[in-house]
């Protein structure tokens, strides 16, 4: 019997400690959406947990109990694709995207994805990101514009009014990052992909020039998660010592008899 006791008591304090360090995970996760929300083109992280008992047990069945168990392990996070606001600048080579979808660009890393497109044009005439990255065409070439009035398409397609009329330089890539989406790169807006994922082409995707994309997570909005995430590692905290005190309590006075 004291075996059984020392047993479901040891369960539920490893759980309590699991849980407290996958919500000590899950708060870094949360201060860095919290961090971006004013960062154009970033995608909040989410959080996936799961029990980390099959079956509950005296230890775990207060509600304190299940809320430690059903937080117990940090199993994943992905990059949330919900829709960010599309804010107009008027720069014509301001660029947002409606949809699913990323621009491709080269990068000293390699090659990443980003949503933040708030583009210029280098001295030598490249298209890059505000932090020097160079913008991507569809076959993976740099875009080189020419002086003039630049106009891009729905569908990425550029064109420039220069002297002679109009003429086509490229069309920028729109890259869909399949099913395993996107994963957090070397900065809040840059993204790889998952391992065993293939970029492809982006069906569901669509630009408009003269705009930029917030972030999908706001300031209030990320401000409640993370006090949310807070008071569950809290509680998390609270638990871990009281499965510890009576640990202790039983080994001292159990073991005495024994």
């Amino acid at each position: 019997m004291r075996r059984a006791l020392f047993q479901g008591m040891d369960s539920g304090l490893y759980a309590a400690y699991t849980a407290l360090l996958s919500r000590t995970n899950a708060l870094d996760l949360a201060a860095n959406n919290l961090a971006n929300a004013g960062t154009s083109g970033f995608h909040a992280g989410r959080a996936s947990f799961q029990g980390v008992l099959a079956e509950a047990n005296d230890a775990l069945s207060s509600q304190v109990g299940g809320a430690v168990n059903n937080y117990s392990l940090l199993v994943g996070s992905h990059v949330s694709d919900a829709q960010g606001e599309i804010v107009p600048t008027g720069n014509s080579l301001d660029l947002a995207i409606k949809g699913h979808g990323f621009f491709a660009v080269k990068t000293a890393n390699g090659t990443r994805y980003t949503r933040d497109g708030e583009f210029q044009v280098s001295s030598a005439g490249e298209l890059q990101t505000k932090t020097g990255a160079t913008v991507l065409d569809a076959k993976g070439s740099a875009l080189t514009l020419p002086s003039g009035n630049v106009k891009v398409g729905a569908d990425g397609t550029i064109s420039v009014d220069g002297p002679d009329g109009s003429a086509v330089v490229g069309r920028v890539a729109l890259v869909d990052l399949g099913a395993s989406g996107a994963v957090p790169a070397e900065s809040a807006a840059l993204y790889k992909t998952a391992d065993g994922s293939t970029p492809k082409p982006a069906t569901d995707a669509a630009v408009q020039q003269g705009a930029v994309e917030s972030a999908n997570q706001d300031a209030v909005q990320g401000t409640i998660q993370l006090l949310s995430i807070q008071r569950e590692a809290e509680m998390m905290q609270r638990a871990l010592t009281t499965f510890h005190n009576n640990f202790d309590k039983t080994a001292s006075e159990d073991l005495a008899r024994v």
